[in-house]
């Protein structure tokens, strides 16, 4: 049997319908003001959570677009100092290189400059060798004549020294003949 067909069921559920009804009159006579005035507040209380949360996410809104703004244009300016530094960074360095260059080019004028002189200093040296031992040649030549001519020179002296030894053997050996008496003079 459906509920709609079966007239004692359909008053039971009318009767408890109407029993609900009648609860809901006797709490609305018992709290009803109360409740009237609970359902304002609750939906002024609403009202105002909704306006707060709205004006709340209105706020944090324009945080997170002032937030979002200042971060880009730190961003930026980092990039933009960045960049700078890149460039005078590159600008240093090609400077240093230039530098390094000239220094280099220096350096080598300044090498091939000493082994020029070094090179005139050897050529200047080995002259002056040169030169001092034709100096030293030329003395060394005039002292071995000089020492020749003196040498010769004693070497006549002494040939006439020994000329001289012979002539006094001589003297000597008639002196001891005069002295034993055995030297006779020649007869005139």
């Amino acid at each position: 049997m459906s509920p709609a067909k079966d007239p004692e069921l359909n008053a039971a559920a009318n009767g408890e319908t109407g029993e609900v009804a009648n609860v809901d009159k006797i709490r609305d006579i018992l709290f009803g003001s109360q409740m009237r005035d609970y359902e304002k507040r609750f939906s002024r209380m609403e009202e105002r959570l909704a306006k707060d949360a709205a004006v709340l996410r209105d706020d944090l809104k324009k945080r997170f677009d002032a937030l979002e703004s200042f971060v880009k244009q730190e961003a930026e300016s980092l990039g933009q100092r960045l960049k700078g530094e890149k460039s005078e960074r590159l600008e240093a360095l090609k400077e240093l290189a230039r530098e390094l260059r000239d220094a280099s080019k220096a350096f080598e004028k300044k090498l091939s400059q000493l082994e020029e002189e070094f090179s005139s200093g050897q050529g200047d040296l080995r002259a002056r060798i040169l030169e001092q031992s034709k100096t030293l040649s030329a003395d060394i030549q005039e002292k071995h004549r000089t020492i020749n001519t003196t040498l010769e020179g004693e070497v006549e002296s002494l040939r006439e020294d020994l000329t001289d030894r012979a002539a006094l053997a001589d003297l000597l050996a008639e002196m001891s003949m005069r002295l034993k008496k055995e030297f006779n003079l020649p007869e005139k």
